[in-house]
């Protein structure tokens, strides 16, 4: 038994009923975080509304807006890994060995080439509104 703290909408329902934290317990935090990082929305019955629309056919309405040019199946990918971890019972969650991170390396590397593919096809001063690169893992770059 471990006492945790946290954000409710964050904390894995098992947990909340047993008081027992595994791994799977961050599994479930992950994929409300990931849910949010492609909504850009509260938590709060976030996994509901994005199984909703993506039953209804309307996925792309849940996507954050601010995003214009969002690779949707990409992205839809990316919702049902997510809801995947966020699942209400753990041995229903994914691995995040197994699973988890390779599939996270794989649109990761979707995202460097999607990268490379505009910076060739652009002249090359480029110029961007984003703050840094995201294929860019060295952080002393990152400034705005």
């Amino acid at each position: 038994m471990t006492s945790t703290a946290g954000t409710f909408c964050y904390i894995d329902p098992e947990y909340q009923q047993t008081g027992m934290l595994t791994t799977k317990s961050d599994i479930y935090s992950l994929g409300i975080l990931l849910l949010q990082i492609i909504t850009a929305r509260s938590p709060m019955g976030l996994t509901h509304h994005v199984e909703s629309a993506i039953e209804r056919g309307s996925f792309q309405e849940i996507l954050d807006p601010t995003v214009t040019d969002w690779p949707v199946e990409e992205a839809m990918a990316f919702a049902r890994l997510a809801l995947r971890c966020a699942e209400l019972r753990k041995k229903d969650r994914p691995d995040l060995g197994k699973e988890i991170l390779p599939e996270l390396n794989r649109l990761r590397a979707l995202g460097q080439e999607y990268d490379a593919s505009k910076v060739s096809s652009t002249s090359t001063t480029c110029s961007s509104s984003a703050p840094y690169s995201y294929g860019n893992d060295d952080v002393s770059s990152t400034t705005p």
